[in-house]
């Protein structure tokens, strides 16, 4: 079994110790604590959670692209 799980919510695999399995309408899925204790706060601050992630996932793909651009030439 694998060590990690991937977060439906903000899209990266965690360690199982920082995951939990939530009910869902579509079944059960792998939700990383940091995700889960963020929607508890208030709208700004979930706000910033957001923006941060999506520049945390923009900054990986951004990054990833340029390594297969270079391995390309």
């Amino acid at each position: 079994m694998s060590e990690t799980a991937y977060c439906y919510h903000c899209g990266i695999h965690h360690p199982r110790a920082e995951m939990r399995q939530i009910e869902t309408k579509a079944g059960k899925r792998w939700r990383c604590i940091r995700s889960i204790q963020a929607t508890k706060r208030s709208t700004a601050e979930r706000d910033g959670f957001g923006k941060r992630v999506s520049a945390e996932n923009k900054a990986d793909a951004q990054s990833k692209a340029r390594l297969m651009q270079n391995s390309n030439r």
